[in-house]
């Protein structure tokens, strides 16, 4: 099963991403995270990715898009695969559906995480990570036992650049357009389906 997640940053795509890639037993296609750590890695790609990211830009379509189909020609893929982060505008969803059809396969569902903006707001910017061991934490949601440090290592915990509230403003504004232009098309597709992600994990899961 090919199943794509649709949400505003913040909505909490990654982590019922997980749920449901184990429960269906297909892996988990982020590209957003295939870009990070391209630009962790300091690779050409993921250099010129991080110009636009650190702006809360979205990245060009040719750069989410290529890398987006190697990851998908992988063996791994191909008895479906669950996709966060893509498409992000209708030209992504257009050629996500062009190779989906040239190697006889089709999105089967795509679910639409709706969060209120302010609720998003105390989430993207609450967000902190240890340098160390890669640990996630929430300032209000999953509080470290001390300010700032890692409770695993002992690591210094720090935000994400475009954790900041300037950049996630901007984040928001980008993407609330082009996500209302995607749901409409999925729905026209017969596909969508729109589910609450101010709801905790449990309810989400029986929704």
């Amino acid at each position: 099963m090919n199943v794509v997640l649709l949400g505003l940053p913040g909505a909490g795509k990654g982590t019922q991403a997980k749920i449901i890639m184990e429960h269906l037993r297909i892996p988990y296609v982020s590209t957003g995270e295939m870009l990070r750590q391209a630009a962790d890695n300091r690779t050409e790609l993921g250099l010129v990715a991080k110009k636009y990211m650190i702006k809360g830009e979205l990245v060009p379509d040719e750069l989410t898009i290529g890398i987006t189909k190697n990851r998908l020609l992988n063996a791994d893929c191909a008895n479906g695969c669950l996709l966060d982060g893509f498409p992000r505008n209708i030209a992504q969803a257009q050629a996500l559906k062009d190779f989906m059809q040239a190697h006889c396969k089709k999105i089967d569902v795509v679910i639409y995480v709706d969060v209120k903006e302010a609720l998003l707001m105390e989430r993207l910017t609450g967000r902190r990570t240890c340098e160390q061991c890669g640990a996630a934490y929430h300032v209000v949601y999953q509080p470290p036992r001390i300010v700032s440090r890692c409770d695993q290592c002992d690591g210094n915990l720090k935000r994400r650049e475009d954790d900041n509230e300037a950049t996630v403003q901007e984040r928001l504004r980008i993407n609330k357009d082009l996500i209302m232009q995607l749901t409409a098309f999925y729905q026209s597709e017969g596909s969508l389906r729109v589910i609450d992600g101010s709801q905790g994990i449990e309810q989400l899961m029986r929704s």
